[in-house]
Order: structure tokens, then C-alpha cells, then sequence
């Protein structure tokens, strides 16, 4: 008998989505090499599986009775593979991982020493870059999987949110915004506000939340990353606004972060996974050991877990002391 693997598969999706599109769609195959696949398992098998029809695909008698076995078959060889990965996962292998710089910090140490104590021979490439470039890195299979906070409307990318993570003012402890417990937009235009580029994902976000209220940010110093804001604000050059994960742990010598409100601004931090792609047993136990970090109650970060935006103030507005767009 000459069945392939990915023959096997294939007859499973279509049988259980009923439809050659859908199935052509999800195995990333065109309609012609799923047919091709499929009668080349029928004429291996010596006996049709499936009727086919304008709108719906059913199963043959012969089919019916072949689906409970082949679905055995495959469950049994994966599991068998993936115990062979699991320990070739433990000698050697690499996890690429594609994060925006503001996320590194915060969601990977924890989940990086764990997984080394484990697995002290597989390597990790982190790829801290922006949210643009690391999307398409993941779409593209040059990362196993992202931390991100675009990609949820993404055709080709799986997003699982973790946390929303606010915008907020950065300032020296000696500013005068730095006595406040919360600051309006409309009160940090008299004074020298640094934001990053408008090639920036987090420029973008805050120009479009703006810009629902017809209202457009004025800026003094305009910087390529955060980094080199936090630098500014540190010399008293000026004020910035920047994602709370990006901001110093609470006790910092000389930055002081306070609530923007009116309205809040915030960004859903995610993780982010080719659409339909498998990871490596390696990849996989990675994300979860990093999935277990996040969610662990005791995981340590001087930010605390960022809080959710609320209804009424995501309906706040800014009425003065923005430049309004025309």
C-alpha cells in the first residue's frame, strides 16, 4: 500500500470540515493536489471514501468505516514522534522567538530560566524588533511564535491575547506632573512631550485613539525607540508618553510614571502563531513554560499586571489643548 502521511491527513480534514475548499484552505494546499491526494489514497486503498457533490462531501460506506482507524493510526505515530522530539529537544534545537522590544523585559527572563534549567542545551534567539516586522517574521516561519500587539485582524496570524497595557506619562520625580496621580491629555500640551516615530506601532496606536476624537498630539522631541525617549526624560529635556511595560519598575531613582486618562489609551499585548502552523515540541513547551510565567500569581515584575481599560474611560474625550485636526 502507498499512503502517505499527509494523505491520511488530508482525508480526515475533509472528512471532518465536509468541504474540499475549506480543507485546501487549512492544509495551505490547492483544491487540484488535495483531489490528487485523495485518489491517490483511494486507489491505494482500492475502494472510494468519499462522495462528492456541488456543495457537500460525504463519507462512503468504506469511508466511514476507514476514518476511526486512520485517526488511531495518526494519534499513535504523533504521539510517538513527538516522545522522540521531546528527547532530542533535551540534547539540542532552537526557539526563535519574534517580541517587541517593550516585552522582552517583562514576559521572557522568568520563562527563559526555566526552560534552561530543563533544557539547557537548546538556544534561544530572541528577535527583538518592532511590531511590524515581528508579525511578519511569524508569518513568514522565521520565528516559531511573537509577542505582539498587532495581528488579531492578521488572515495568517493566530492571536492569543495576555494583558492590555496602557499608555502612560513618564516625567523626573522633580516635574510637576510627577505629584499627580493622573494626568488628561489636554494637560501635557504646555509642556515638551517626547513620542516616537510615526513608523512606530505604539505612534500609530496613539495617533489613531487620538484622532477618533478629532484631536492629533503635539510633540517637541520625536525619537526611533522608547529607549532613547526614557533617555530624554531623564536629562529633564522633556515628558514622554510610552506603554506602562516600557516604563521603569516602580522605585526608579529619577522617572516617575503617571495615569494618562481622557481618554485612555491602551495596546493588547498578545501572543502571536502562524495560522494552522505546528510548533516544535521544543517551541511548544517553551510558550507554555512561558504562558505559566505570565499567569503565575507569584511571577515577579515591579510593574504589577497592567490594569484593564473600563468602558467609561475608553468613552472619556479630550476638549482643550489638543491641536484639533480640520
Amino acid at each position: 500500500m502507498n499512503a502517505e502521511l499527509l494523505d491520511l491527513k488530508a482525508f480526515i480534514t475533509v472528512a471532518e470540515m465536509g468541504s474540499f475548499v475549506r480543507t485546501a484552505k487549512a492544509l495551505n494546499l490547492s483544491q487540484p493536489a488535495l483531489s490528487r491526494r485523495i485518489q491517490k489514497l483511494e486507489e491505494s486503498l482500492g475502494a472510494p471514501l468519499l462522495e462528492r457533490s456541488t456543495r457537500h462531501v460525504n463519507l462512503t460506506m468504506t469511508g466511514r468505516d476507514f476514518l476511526p482507524k486512520v485517526r488511531r493510526l495518526i494519534d499513535e505515530f504523533e504521539t510517538s514522534v513527538l516522545a522522540i522530539h521531546d528527547i532530542g529537544a533535551r540534547s539540542s534545537g532552537l526557539v526563535s522567538v519574534a517580541a517587541v522590544p517593550t516585552a522582552v523585559f517583562y514576559f521572557l527572563p522568568r520563562a527563559i530560566g526555566r526552560f534552561a534549567e530543563a533544557y539547557p542545551r537548546i538556544r534561544i534567539r530572541i528577535l527583538d524588533i518592532g511590531a511590524n516586522e515581528g508579525l511578519e517574521a511569524v508569518a513568514r516561519g522565521e520565528a516559531d511564535f511573537g509577542i505582539n500587539f498587532i495581528g488579531a485582524s492578521h488572515a495568517e496570524i493566530e492571536f492569543e491575547k495576555l494583558v492590555e497595557d496602557p499608555f502612560v506619562l513618564a516625567c523626573r520625580h522633580d516635574h510637576p506632573l510627577a505629584s499627580r496621580k493622573q494626568v488628561s491629555w489636554s494637560e501635557i500640551v504646555s509642556h515638551r512631550v517626547i513620542t516616537v516615530g510615526r513608523n512606530s506601532g505604539n505612534r500609530a496606536l496613539i495617533d489613531n485613539a487620538l484622532a477618533r476624537q478629532g484631536l492629533q498630539l503635539n510633540w517637541s522631541y520625536e525619537v526611533a525607540h522608547l529607549s532613547g525617549s526614557l533617555g530624554l526624560v531623564e536629562e529633564g529635556l522633556g515628558i514622554a508618553v510610552l506603554p506602562r511595560l516600557a516604563t521603569p519598575a516602580a522605585g526608579h531613582p529619577i522617572i516617575h510614571t503617571v495615569r494618562l486618562i481622557e481618554p485612555e489609551v491602551s495596546r493588547t499585548i498578545g501572543i502571536v502563531r502562524r495560522r494552522g502552523a505546528t510548533l516544535s515540541p521544543h517551541a511548544s513547551q517553551f510558550l507554555k513554560m512561558l504562558l505559566e510565567a505570565w499567569r503565575s500569581p507569584s511571577r515577579a515584575s515591579g510593574h504589577g499586571k497592567p490594569r484593564p481599560r473600563s468602558a467609561e474611560a475608553s468613552s472619556n474625550t479630550i476638549s482643550t489643548g489638543l491641536k484639533r485636526k480640520r
